[in-house]
């Protein structure tokens, strides 16, 4: 999000006045841009926490929160006011609030320039003290403080229908199936009455409503694991306390002290205070706070050494940074520089054209994209470049312009950044690298072409290749093997594909500048072959490969741009050559690969492309076909060491959680410092074992709890629809062979404290690239609904009980057990093992589970009795939903699939799309009649099925084991490795061993 500018803060009782000013609510024109205006009424709610206004047909949805906000502008700064003639507004009565994912504005133009200030004023110290609060910092309550927040007055409000100031028992019910929370109604009633302690018996105030929210949430998983460690005791001393941070949560040399303090901290009661005792309250208080958090909190910081070459780091990247949407229609803005730059992108890229009245504008090129002008955007960068960190700024040049507004362009650069701008002489260090990030602090790198040494000094400008499009046109001229012949539909969609560069090219030769640059290209040699209409609707053909390759090459070079001195000179480090021009000495050069062309690398040479990635610097950039702005996979590509993957920061997703995974684990200032097989020696990510004979890691994840998990966003129903099933994903991303996921079972019915506690296992061969990504889903009979996720890098990790809190989601989290071990030798299996389902809550205190207690305990929850038809209904960790393969390894054909999607659930919905594996096998859906129940009821009583030697898997094995006991036999009929007795009515009624085939 963007930060406010520093101010001020208000004395109390200037604060108090603002605060109640706005409350009180004033007249505002609200703009729509594309007519006069409304009249509406703003005011600030009683709770503070969202901006209303009325009339509205939105009615209770007319309302922006306060956490929304991003940035609160003065005067007329929004492309809103823009479109107004100048002289519309007083622009001490204007002001805009940027708020939402996709900085959406709301442009208001109060009566008087002091109202204006007033919220101005008052807006900015909201988001102010929210923001400049720690967000973990948020999470540091107890059941006790739960209510006292504002959000808890927020819910006890909205749970208030009739206003009257008391909740009544049918409101109290409707709340708890609001907060996913299924309790039997004679169990509510009781802990109601309990609560009800006033004179006004029936009702529960704010107070009483306390106290019943603290009876209902009881975190059994936590009281028992104090159990554990206080001996029974309904507290933790300070031997038990350093007992379990140093046993559990893996802490060194922890003191009384320390210890004191957590209890001064997190204890709400002043009696346990005074002994210096953690009761359950405290204890609950503690595990929610930032030191029961998975993430490392000194990650919050640079902790890497940032003292190595550039071309040692990944660098967070921005592609068409201007844009806010798609990239053929959507607005330009420079806030869009502004928001980046501040969630910690380190190299933004700047398309620049010839403008009006000789002024260089930004925009797509050739589409109905808005211009913004080159100016601001410098500006805006000059601004916030350094605002949360001083690591380096890329500023990706994109160079369209004639020699004239070149010219501007650098003088521009130079006037607005100043000393900012590296301008010093370009040298290497002594093993001739690129300075480190250290070095560059606060300065800004220009990335773009350069004039070649050749060309006389005294000459203002000069030609150089247009790299760019001669790519592209390689790209579009496939080379076939053997045939050279394309189908009509091909050749389609080449043409589709380059309109606008024919566009480009006809509108450059049109143009009478002398400064602008011409394309010549020439016929083809070879000679198509001429044929009737009816054979020209299949194919077209070429004689031979060799005419077109000259062709091509003939095009290439005459594929050139002029190219002013004073932009070439601002270029130092960062040189921009394409893929052919690289020079073989030289470190300061940057490569720029479409998506299509670097994964065509990856496959076929990957070993090569990460010792290219370890002397100079590659930049990652989407497809052209990626004209909704969606984002490809980055990981493949940090697989391979490409420092510059550039992704559309304006399409929230996926993709950028992992973006912010990766990024997050070094205080995200922009720069991850690549592992140490990456930056010398040879190394291959596509190999099943990339780093022989050295120690991999093995990650076991205990799923236990999850807390106030939501209903899920697109719920049709919305708070009204039905509790929610919850069951956890847990994927692996990193190198093809770590790549996988796994899931637990499904808990029914419960979204306020669902417990599944069940053991994921995995092994990591290179856990320096690992991203650790928890997905919670709402179960459906006909498919499975997105709640939230969180994506951790693997090393940001640390061990013990901790909280996984959902991202964008205050309250709602996970309960996991993180534990790591080394192992060494060859592994049988990738990614995953087999989940391990503890018997019971006291499963949580299980440590280390080995494989055969895995397998044991697996057959242990085989040899339940399922109800028949269970498998129709439920989805369980070892029954994936029907078509949806279980486990992923290895990458998708980016080169095929351009797909990435903006919300997240409809992003997990299609991962199917981009799997390389087939679907595991599922069971034939049965229709149990009344008379069969007897017949089909069987259960296992033994199961001896070694998954290592037979090709069935378990998980196959167990989703039959709840139908038809045929179905077992057929499948395992032939394999001597497995034997089985089932049951019918308490009597063995069938055995079976055959010869394995």
């Amino acid at each position: 999000p963007l930060s406010l500018p520093l101010f001020l803060p208000l004395p109390p009782s200037k604060t108090q006045k603002c605060m109640s000013s706005m409350q009180t609510g004033t007249q505002m024109v609200k703009l729509r841009g594309g007519s006069k205006g409304l009249v509406r009424y703003f005011y600030l709610d009683q709770h503070k926490s969202c901006i209303r206004w009325r009339p509205s047909r939105k009615n209770e949805k007319a309302k922006i929160s306060i956490d929304s906000i991003r940035e609160v502008c003065e005067g007329k700064q929004s492309e809103i006011f823009q479109r107004y003639s100048e002289g519309s507004f007083d622009p001490n009565c204007c002001f805009s609030l940027y708020y939402g994912e996709r900085l959406e504005s709301l442009d208001l133009v109060s009566s008087t320039g002091e109202e204006a200030r007033t919220w101005i004023t008052g807006l900015k110290y909201l988001v102010a003290g929210i923001s400049d609060e720690d967000s973990l910092a948020k999470r540091q309550r107890t059941r006790d403080q739960y209510p006292y927040r504002s959000n808890g007055h927020q819910t006890f409000a909205e749970a208030d229908k009739n206003g009257d100031g008391s909740l009544s028992i049918s409101e109290v019910l409707q709340l708890l199936h609001k907060l996913n929370v299924n309790l039997p109604r004679q169990k509510v009633k009781q802990m109601f009455k309990e609560a009800d302690t006033d004179d006004n018996q029936g009702t529960l105030d704010f107070e009483e409503f306390c106290s019943f929210y603290k009876m209902m949430s009881t975190r059994r998983d936590l009281y028992l694991l104090m159990l554990t460690y206080s001996n029974h005791k309904d507290h933790l001393d300070s031997i038990d306390l350093t007992r379990f941070l140093e046993v559990e949560q893996k802490m060194t040399k922890v003191t009384k002290d320390h210890c004191l303090e957590i209890v001064n901290k997190f204890e709400p009661c002043s009696e346990n205070q005074k002994q210096g005792v953690l009761g359950i309250d405290g204890f609950t208080s503690y595990m929610r706070s930032p030191a029961g958090d998975i993430f490392n909190p000194e990650h919050y910081e640079v902790t890497q050494d940032m003292s190595q070459p550039l071309c040692n780091y990944f660098i967070a990247s921005s592609h068409n940074t201007y844009l806010m949407g798609d990239q053929l229609m959507s607005q330009s803005r420079v806030d869009m520089y502004a928001w980046v730059l501040q969630a910690g992108c380190r190299c933004v890229e700047v398309d620049c054209w010839d403008g009006q009245d000789g002024e260089p504008v930004v925009h797509h090129g050739y589409t109905l994209t808005s211009k913004i002008l080159f100016k601001d955007v410098i500006e805006t960068i000059n601004k916030y470049a350094f605002l949360k960190n001083d690591y380096p700024v890329i500023l990706s040049i994109e160079n369209h312009c004639s020699v004239p507004q070149q010219k501007k362009m650098a003088q521009y650069l130079v006037e607005v950044m100043g000393d900012k701008l590296d301008l010093s002489a370009v040298k290497a260090d002594e093993q001739g690298h690129l300075p480190s990030p250290d070095t560059l602090k606060g300065k800004i790198l220009v990335k773009g072409k350069k004039l070649p040494p050749n060309i006389d000094e005294d000459n203002e400008e000069g030609d150089v290749t247009d790299e760019d499009s001669a790519d592209e046109m390689e790209d579009d001229c496939k080379l076939m093997n053997g045939d050279t012949s394309m189908t009509r539909k091909q050749v389609e969609n080449v043409a589709k594909k380059k309109l606008d560069n024919l566009l480009k090219e006809s509108k450059i030769r049109d143009r009478e500048d002398p400064d602008s640059f011409t394309i010549a290209t020439l016929s083809p040699t070879g000679k198509p072959t001429d044929q009737s209409a009816s054979k020209v609707t299949t194919t077209v053909t070429i004689e031979t490969t060799v005419p077109l390759a000259h062709w091509l090459f003939s095009c290439r070079k005459k594929k050139t741009m002029k190219l002013s001195r004073a932009l070439s000179d601002l270029v130092k480090y960062t040189k921009s050559v394409g893929v052919s021009d690289i020079e073989t000495q030289g470190d300061w050069q940057v490569s720029s690969l479409s998506e299509t062309k670097a994964h065509q690398i990856m496959q076929q040479k990957a070993a090569t492309f990460i010792h290219f990635n370890q002397r100079q610097l590659s930049r990652i950039y989407p497809s052209s076909y990626r004209v909704d702005s969606s984002n490809f996979n980055p990981q493949p590509f940090w697989n391979a060491g490409c420092h510059l993957v550039a992704l559309n920061y304006q399409s929230e997703g996926r993709v950028l959680q992992l973006n912010r995974a990766k990024f997050n684990s070094n205080g995200n200032c922009g720069y991850i410092l690549k592992p140490a097989c990456m930056c010398e020696g040879v190394f291959n990510p596509m190999m099943e074992d990339p780093l022989p004979g050295q120690m991999k890691k093995q990650l076991v994840l205990k799923i236990i709890s999850g807390q106030q998990l939501p209903k899920p966003k697109d719920s049709m129903l919305g708070d009204r629809g039905e509790i929610i099933d919850p069951f956890v994903e847990v994927e692996i991303i990193g190198l093809p062979v770590d790549c996988c996921k796994e899931q637990t079972r499904v808990v029914d019915d419960n979204g306020f404290n669902p417990m599944w506690e069940e053991t994921l296992v995995f092994t990591l061969h290179m856990p320096e690239l690992v991203l650790v990504r928890f997905l919670v889903w709402d179960h459906d009979p006909i498919g499975q609904d997105f709640i939230g996720q969180r994506t951790i890098a693997f090393n940001s990790m640390i061990p013990g009980f901790r909280h996984v809190y959902l991202e964008g989601m205050e309250e709602a989290s996970i309960f996991v057990h993180v534990s790591v071990h080394d192992i060494t030798g060859k592994v049988g299996t990738k990614g995953a093992t087999r989940p391990f389902v503890a018997s019971g809550i006291k499963g949580l205190f299980h440590r280390n589970p080995k494989q055969a207690s895995l397998d044991s305990h697996v057959a242990a929850q085989l040899s339940r009795k399922h109800p028949f038809g269970a498998h129709l209904l439920r989805r369980t960790a070892s029954e994936p939903t029907k078509g949806e393969p279980k486990v992923k390894k290895g990458f998708p054909e980016i080169a095929i699939d351009t797909k990435d999607y903006s919300s997240e659930g409809a992003s997990e919905d299609r991962e199917s799309e981009d799997r390389d594996l087939s679907a595991s096998s599922q069971p034939p859906q049965l229709h149990q009649r009344n008379g069969d129940a007897k017949d089909t009821h069987f259960s296992f009583a033994k199961i001896i099925h070694p998954p290592d030697r037979c090709g069935i898997s378990r998980s196959r094995l167990n989703s039959m084991i709840i139908t038809q006991v045929h179905l077992v036999l057929e499948t395992l009929k032939g394999c001597k490795m497995c034997s089985f007795v089932t049951q019918h009515n308490g009597t063995a009624v069938s055995s079976f061993e055959g010869v394995c085939n």
